[in-house]
């Protein structure tokens, strides 16, 4: 089954797409990270190195659900075998299994929010038509602006067929979705990279999306991704962001590649 995590009334169910090695070495994805951070951050997620120090990568979506109603999906993972990311993703992908295991009806899924529009994160949102039928996707206006930075093929395979069906729903900013839940704007990664913050009376839970993406991340916020398309954008988001969270009592991020789907957000440093 696969896990989950409560906070207020709403459950936050991590699906697992698909895990797999990073095509390149992580030393090359993280150049800044000192072998001291690489140590710390392999002893607090031994679960993303191999034996012989490659970076395992998890792909999850996560649904949110509040009792037996509606779902709200954040991503849509790597896809079926001929998706965006099979140059380079372990597909095909088993979100439809993983959401059937979760018990949750495609049909069921009111809201998609699209954290971007890297290959590995939109992989199921339409499978030659939108596969999720009955929701609304939603995408920052900035990140729907700077297509030439994606997949030639996206226009055509994703973003087509969802204005075609009336889904694509943009938004600037932060936005509120349901009592509790929020997009926030945390652009870095890409233009228009956004996460979802899920607050109650006493816990915070943020979706992250890429604004982090390893371990050593947490280890040190400040250390910049090779691929990210503004790094000082996407450090002042993530710092900020895990700023204020650590400053709100106890707060959960759930994330797409670290190798626990449920991490606690760490003590400032």
């Amino acid at each position: 089954m696969p896990l989950t995590h409560t906070i207020g009334s709403i459950t936050v169910t991590a699906l697992v797409d698909g895990a797999g090695p990073f095509f390149q070495p992580r030393e090359e994805a993280f150049p800044d990270a000192t072998p001291d951070q690489w140590r710390e951050a392999d002893h607090r997620d031994p679960d993303t190195v191999t034996p012989d120090g490659r970076w395992w990568l998890p792909f999850r979506c996560f649904a949110l659900r509040t009792g037996d109603g509606s779902v709200t999906l954040v991503d849509a993972g790597i896809g079926p075998a001929d998706s965006l990311a099979a140059g380079w993703a372990p597909v095909p992908g088993r979100l439809p299994a993983e959401l059937a295991a979760a018990g949750i009806d495609p049909a069921d899924v009111r809201t998609v929010v699209l954290t971007h529009l890297h290959s590995d994160h939109v992989g199921w949102a339409v499978v030659d038509t939108p596969y999720f039928r009955n929701a609304d996707y939603l995408l920052q206006r900035a990140e729907l602006a700077a297509l030439d930075r994606f997949h030639p093929e996206l226009p055509a395979r994703l973003l087509g067929p969802l204005r075609a069906a009336g889904q694509l729903r943009l938004v600037d900013g932060d936005t509120d979705l349901t009592p509790g839940v929020r997009v926030l704007s945390t652009p870095g990664h890409t233009p228009g990279h956004q996460s979802v913050l899920v607050d109650s009376a006493d816990e915070r839970l943020l979706v992250t999306g890429d604004l982090l993406v390893h371990t050593v991340q947490l280890v040190d916020p400040e250390l910049a991704y090779a691929h990210e398309e503004d790094p000082a954008g996407a450090r002042g988001s993530r710092t900020a962001l895990l700023r204020e969270l650590a400053r709100h009592g106890r707060a959960v991020l759930a994330t797409p590649h670290l190798g626990a789907p449920f991490t606690e957000v760490p003590a400032p440093r």
